[in-house]
């Protein structure tokens, strides 16, 4: 290599390749957008090719630069490894551990650990983000990604944290004052309180006990969300209807502030079962700093889960 191409060039680059932007690539570095430019200038200029396309919207990546971001990202990956393990990390994990997971999930049962997870690890630096949309961790620089539902088939490693229940669930109030439908075909007679999420809305799945495929059926109400917490607080208001995970609800339901209904049958908000994983990328399987954590996580929440004991 070149002695006039610094790490943190290479560095900037990946981050630039994988986000398409110079913008981007700047705030996750904590950077301004000028510098970044100048040391990728200085990158094309060392190796004597154009890397990028710049474009007014967005960045590309030349046919040099895809391969050239192939072999150096792999090659920082190694390096970041290298670098953990020689500086210890082996037996005590240290260095910034990036986790990204949904916005309720991550609230309820990501954060709340950290404090424990951080004591037990007091030089490993936690970043956690949340989002109820997907990311991939590869483009976002993260090492963990927490996602619940259906999974996409992709190069990423999944670890499953937990299977994932539904239940459908109303306040006492609600229920006194409208009655507790007799069957799931009932509810079109109920105000259903109802996610709409980045795929819009979510159907609700059920089938008998026992049976192999869920059916779906037809519900509305007067309330539409992309946030669960914001229809759960609706339900215990007294305003309608919810099917939400057990991971949601436990406390609730726990304490009878919302009551389960129709429980002769198997409800979802899938039309198969699905899970709670984490997800990452295979080179992460080496970091000591992900296995601390996925361990961690994985004893908090046991098997079954404790929302679910």
């Amino acid at each position: 290599m070149s002695n006039s191409i610094s790490l943190v060039a290479l560095r900037l680059f990946v981050r630039v390749a994988a986000t398409e932007s110079f913008a981007t690539a700047a705030r996750q570095q904590g950077l301004p957008a000028s510098s970044v430019s100048r040391h990728i200038a200085a990158l094309e200029k060392a190796l004597g090719q154009r890397l990028l396309y710049r474009h007014t919207r967005a960045v590309r990546l030349t046919e040099v630069g895809e391969r050239y971001y192939q072999q150096v990202r792999e090659i920082l990956d190694t390096l970041d490894i290298a670098t953990e393990q020689a500086a210890g990390e082996a037996t005590h994990p240290q260095g910034l551990l990036r986790i990204n997971a949904p916005v309720a999930f991550g609230r309820r049962h990501i954060a709340p650990q950290l404090a424990n997870f951080q004591r037990a690890y007091p030089n490993i630096e936690t970043e956690l983000t949340l989002s109820d949309a997907f990311i991939d961790p590869v483009q976002e620089g993260v090492d963990v990604v927490v996602r619940v539902g259906a999974l996409n088939d992709s190069s990423l490693v999944a670890r499953r944290l937990a299977n994932q229940h539904f239940v459908v669930c109303a306040s006492p109030e609600y229920l006194e004052h409208w009655g507790v439908p007799a069957t799931p075909d009932a509810l079109s007679e109920h105000n259903c309180l109802i996610y709409k999420g980045t795929r819009g809305k979510q159907p609700w799945y059920f089938r008998d006990s026992g049976a192999r495929k869920y059916r779906i059926r037809e519900v509305r109400g007067n309330l539409r969300s992309n946030n669960a917490e914001s229809l759960l607080e609706a339900a215990l208001q007294g305003q309608g209807i919810v099917l939400f995970p057990t991971w949601l609800i436990h406390e609730e339901l726990s304490v009878g502030r919302l009551v389960p209904i129709l429980s002769a049958w198997e409800a979802s908000g899938e039309p198969a079962p699905q899970g709670i994983h984490a997800i990452f990328p295979e080179n992460r399987l080496r970091s000591s700093k992900v296995a601390a954590f996925l361990e961690t996580l994985q004893g908090a929440i046991g098997e079954p889960p404790y929302w679910d004991a």
